[in-house]
């Protein structure tokens, strides 16, 4: 009937018992007529896991050794989960990124595809399997092993449907499709139809783990229709596209990332350029600045602040100090206790009052503001990190409920 790619994440082949059960999902799509590829994901925590074995050898590992390292967690699932459906009947087989054709650039723990080679996996489809490929991984110009970076699988999964041409991409996962906010979190979270791939992007950038942003980029720029789904519980889920028909919905979700650091620049001389010196340094390391403040000029000097990765701070803190007589500048500090807490929607930008009614949610809970970034369908402050799961629920209830 047609082609569905399925990708699994760590909890959803934890253990035995799990495995059995994606296996047997696997086995019920294809006994519905349709050719099948399975991206996994590592184990539960074996990346984890696998990090910390590496901590207890050095505090300084090189980025194409964890490479190396971190691969195994994704061949351990592959191959286990191929054993599972072999054991129930089903023809399958395993492929490792490399072998699934995916071929990246040299950025060791970052990796981009940069071409996918899929002749492997259709010639094993032509010969009626289910291939089970490890997702996160490929192979750069040197034949070594990259990695996508963390969320990396969903990345693979998405690409290989773009590249075969499937019929839909299925994300399964501990929950039940894309919620409004964390339902872990905020109980009165509601679950989304439909959600469309620029509100997707903006929540997944913004810190909601249930769908790597990358991974998005690639479904918009293809489009590839996704369906995230819950691999413990058989209910529909939420469907990514390009244009939804629901209506109504101020706003599509709030979103927490913890992963931010502030960095300030201060004393900057306060002349053309100078933002494009600073931030070309950073780009030269291959760190994303996200929002960003410059105060107003005072005596020929300013101050910059920005945010960046929480892992990427000391790296941009010693990428600007040894570059002082580039840019002048005078003390650089780091704030490392901020958390981003953000909404989304499409309907943002036919209605006013949005960023009024965020704001009075933060008030009436007293949380100070300290940055602020705006686009036409989303609104992100940096607050205290102690208060960001507060102000998560407040800004939820102010617009949701």
């Amino acid at each position: 009937m047609g082609l569905i790619v399925q990708k699994f994440g760590g909890s959803s082949v934890k253990d035995r018992d799990r495995i059995f059960n994606v296996a047997r999902i696997v086995m019920n799509t294809r006994n519905a007529g349709h050719d099948v590829v399975v991206v996994v994901s590592a184990q539960g925590d074996t990346t984890d896991d696998l990090i910390t074995k590496a901590a207890e050898i050095t505090s300084d590992p090189s980025h194409r050794e964890m490479d190396m390292l971190l691969a195994a967690g994704e061949e351990i699932s592959i191959s286990l989960l191929t054993m599972a459906l072999q054991e129930l009947g089903v023809s399958a087989i395993s492929l490792t990124g490399w072998q699934a054709g995916f071929n990246t650039d040299r950025a060791y723990s970052k990796a981009r595809i940069k071409r996918l080679d899929t002749e492997r996996v259709e010639s094993e489809l032509a010969r009626n399997r289910v291939v089970v490929v490890a997702g996160f991984q490929g192979l750069n110009r040197s034949d070594d092993i990259t990695t996508l970076g963390r969320g990396g699988s969903d990345t693979s999964a998405v690409a290989l449907a773009a590249a075969l041409h499937a019929d839909r991409c299925q994300i399964f996962t501990d929950v039940e499709g894309v919620y409004t906010a964390d339902p872990r979190k905020i109980p009165k979270a509601t679950k989304l139809k439909e959600i469309t791939f620029d509100e997707m992007l903006e929540l997944a950038s913004l810190g909601a783990q249930v769908l790597n942003n990358r991974s998005v980029e690639l479904a918009k720029k293809y489009n590839v229709e996704l369906e995230v789904i819950s691999s413990i519980n058989p209910v529909p889920g939420t469907i990514v596209k390009e244009e939804t028909k629901v209506e109504g919905m101020l706003i599509k979700g709030v979103a927490k990332d913890t992963d931010v650091a502030v960095l300030t620049v201060k004393d900057v001389p306060d002349v053309p350029g100078m933002s494009f010196k600073i931030f070309s340094l950073l780009a030269q390391k291959n760190i994303n600045v996200d929002i960003i403040l410059q105060t107003t000029g005072r005596d020929g000097k300013k101050d910059m602040s920005f945010t960046v990765p929480l892992g990427d701070a000391e790296n941009a803190v010693s990428a600007l100090k040894n570059a002082t007589s580039r840019i002048g500048g005078g003390d650089i500090t780091v704030d490392k206790t901020c958390a981003k807490v953000s909404i989304v929607g499409a309907g943002m930008q036919s209605h006013s009052g949005v960023a009024s009614t965020m704001f009075e949610a933060l008030f009436n809970q007293n949380i100070n503001i300290k940055m602020i970034s705006t686009s036409e369908i989303k609104i992100s402050v940096i607050i205290d990190e102690a208060d960001a799961d507060k102000a998560v629920a407040a800004i939820h209830d102010a617009f949701i409920n």
